[in-house]
This record gives C-alpha cells, sequence and structure tokens, in this order.
C-alpha cells in the first residue's frame, strides 16, 4: 500500500468502526433494552403577546418525539384558536392565533393540551398591545438605539485628544483603565449567556452553544489580530493599533447589540417602564465603551481626515448594533439567538483584553500594567463599569 495511502487509511480507520459499532449497537438495542410507549413530549413557547382583537404564541417542540396540538385553553376556559402547524415534529415550530377582545392590563395564561393530554403553559403578564412592524416603530426603535448605543460611544471617543497628551504612567493607567471596562464587559455577556443557557430546553445545548460561539469568535478574531501584526512587522501599511481598536469596537458593538436585544424585549412585553429604565442606565453604562476604543489609537500619528473617517467609523461599528438588537428583541426576539450575540460578544471582548494587555507592555514606559498605575486603573476600570451598571439593575 502506497505511503500517503496508509497514513489516510489509519487516519480514518477508527472513525469507519465507530460508526459500525454505532449502528449495529441501535440495531440490536430494541432487543436489550423496551422503550416505554410514553411519548417524551416537550413544547416551549418561544413568545406570547397581544395584538388588536387576538393573542399569538409562538411555540417549539424540543422534546424527542412528535406531538399534536388539539385543544386550546386561556384562562382554564376552552377557546377556539388558529395555528399555522398542528404536527409538530422536532425542533418544529408553530404560531398559534387566539381570537379574544383582551382587556389591556390582565393577565392571560395560554395552554395547550397534545393529542396525548399533555399540558404545556405560557403566559402574558399583563396584556399591552405588542409594538407593530412598521415605519413609524422601526423609526422609534432605530432612535432608541441612537441614544443607547451611538451617541455615548461617540462621546466617550472625545477623551482621545486628553489620551494623546498624557506621560507614560497616565497612559498606561489609560490602558489598564480599558483592560477593566472590557474584562467587566466579557464578564458580563458571559454571565448573560449562562443564565439564558440555563433558562432555555435543554435540547438546544446551551452551554455547547456558548462555548462553540464564543471559543470560536475568540480565535477567529486572534487570527485576525496576528495576521495584521505580521503584516506590520514585514513593512505594509497595516495599522495593528488601529485594528486593535477595530476589534475593540466589534466586541461592544456585539454587546451593545445585547443591550439593544433587552431593550426591544422589554417594549414588546409591554413594560415600557422597565424599557425607559433600561435606556437611561446603558446610556450612562456606555459612555466608557469611547474611551475603550480609542485609547490603543490615542498617540498615533494618523492624517487628520483619515482619522475623522476612522473614528466615524469605530463609532458606528461600536453603537449601530444596538439598533439592531431593539429592531430584534421587540419584533423577533429569540432567546437562541439572544445567547449566541451574547457568547460572540464576550468571546471578541476577551480576545480584545489580550491585545490591549500585549500592547501595554510594548506601549508602557512605566512597567506595565502590574505597577501602581496600571493596577489602578484596572481597578477603577471595573469599579466604573460596576457602578454604571447599578443604574440598570432593577
Amino acid at each position: 500500500m502506497h505511503t500517503q495511502t496508509k497514513k489516510w487509511f489509519y487516519g480514518i480507520l477508527p472513525i469507519l468502526l465507530l460508526a459500525v459499532a454505532i449502528f449495529g449497537m441501535f440495531q440490536g438495542i430494541d432487543k436489550v433494552l423496551t422503550r416505554s410507549d410514553i411519548p417524551l413530549e416537550e413544547l416551549t413557547f418561544d413568545r406570547v403577546w397581544a395584538e388588536e382583537g387576538k393573542i399569538h404564541a409562538t411555540v417549539t417542540n424540543t422534546g424527542a418525539d412528535p406531538l399534536t396540538i388539539a385543544q386550546l385553553t386561556l384562562n382554564d376556559a376552552i377557546w377556539e384558536f388558529e395555528t399555522t402547524k398542528e404536527q409538530l415534529n422536532r425542533f418544529d415550530s408553530a404560531e398559534i392565533t387566539v381570537p379574544i377582545h383582551w382587556v389591556e392590563g390582565e393577565p392571560y395564561d395560554v395552554t395547550i393540551i397534545t393529542g396525548t393530554g399533555t399540558v404545556f403553559s405560557g403566559e402574558i403578564a399583563a396584556a399591552q398591545l405588542a409594538p407593530k412592524a412598521d415605519v413609524s416603530t422601526y423609526g422609534m426603535f432605530a432612535l432608541i438605539g441612537i441614544f443607547v448605543g451611538v451617541i455615548p460611544v461617540l462621546l466617550g471617543m472625545l477623551w482621545k485628544p486628553f489620551i494623546a497628551k498624557l506621560g507614560g504612567k497616565g497612559y498606561t493607567f489609560v490602558l489598564a483603565l480599558t483592560i477593566g471596562l472590557l474584562v467587566f464587559l466579557g464578564f458580563d455577556s458571559l454571565w448573560e449567556a449562562i443564565e439564558l443557557a440555563v433558562e432555555i430546553p435543554g435540547a438546544y445545548q446551551g452551554i455547547g452553544l456558548i462555548v462553540l460561539a464564543g471559543l470560536g469568535t475568540f480565535l477567529l478574531l486572534n487570527g485576525v489580530s496576528t495576521y495584521t501584526e505580521s503584516r506590520q512587522a514585514t513593512g505594509s501599511d497595516f495599522n495593528h493599533k488601529l485594528t486593535i481598536a477595530y476589534l475593540i469596537a466589534l466586541g461592544i458593538g456585539i454587546h451593545n447589540l445585547g443591550e439593544g436585544l433587552a431593550i426591544g424585549a422589554s417594549f414588546a412585553l409591554g413594560e415600557v417602564a422597565m424599557g425607559a429604565f433600561l435606556i437611561m442606565g446603558f446610556t450612562l453604562h456606555n459612555i466608557t465603551e469611547g474611551l475603550a476604543i480609542v485609547a490603543p489609537v490615542a498617540r498615533e500619528s494618523i492624517k487628520r481626515s483619515k482619522l475623522l473617517l476612522h473614528l466615524i467609523a469605530l463609532g458606528l461599528l461600536g453603537g449601530v448594533p444596538a439598533i439592531f438588537g431593539t429592531w430584534i428583541g421587540g419584533f423577533v426576539y429569540s432567546p437562541v439567538w439572544s445567547l449566541i450575540f451574547l457568547a460572540i460578544g464576550s468571546g471578541a471582548i476577551f480576545q480584545v483584553v489580550v491585545q490591549v494587555f500585549h500592547l501595554e507592555k510594548q506601549e508602557s514606559n512605566a512597567g506595565g500594567l502590574m505597577t501602581p498605575a496600571g493596577i489602578t486603573g484596572l481597578m477603577v476600570g471595573i469599579a466604573v463599569m460596576y457602578i454604571t451598571a447599578l443604574f440598570v439593575t432593577a
């Protein structure tokens, strides 16, 4: 056998034997184990909302067996309903419509009874007209996103001239402050993703999604950063510090998308007071993010015309995702996609933390992070984010 062929044969052989073993096990498993005839049904309510004269619900079969939507009760009373699909296989979804003249502010419990008599429930805590996907509503959510994401990030970037004039210890402090801000944001995104992973059905494998999305993003951005650093080392026009700034803006942008999701979802669920509270809290929370974006390039000599374009692009990259977040949260909110976005954001932010840490070691004339200036900046960054986060926590 040819050497190259032999190498691939030995590489593929274990996989083939494993496939044969699995096939044989499933062929004979019924003879060893007797499966219960009781179906393992699980139905998840993705969203319940109210429109004029109707209550809607979207549901997904997250169980191992197919199921049939047979009956529906509304506040314990059997009710007529329409559904886009009665027979649901695994991961199939359906939208259910219940015609009813609901009363604003009243709670409504929607219960679905399957063909086997299994009961699953979802609810509207206080009935409120859901936002309609029209031009005015899109515009309103866009303004909220601009106010929450774009404006505070751009305002924070106005610190660039101040940072550029700082001495060695001052610049060390600012870079360490940036690391502190990003560390807090990274753990904040990761924790929110873990909370969602606990809440969503186990069939989605929430922790696996976090590892896949978060680690995948970390490694991808690490490859991008390594590439630009190597190109700069060979004398090309690539600016590695500018790349780091763009990576920071990207990570912050994904994080702000998650904030937009929370705001949009609160309005979709009729929690207007909570939505307004989140808007004010996130706006205050996000003004420090502009500082984190411009810190790596504060001392870079870039032509004024190009610098202005880069600053605008960085601000938009960091802030505009909040607009898309409000749209997604307000109209098509999905906890699974929210989890994925949060995991991607945490992976991106943690990768940037590594890059800023290396940058500080290279640029600092005051000894780096493990100095009084560095440690103080790190702790002040974390403390600032913690204090501003208190305005977001109800």
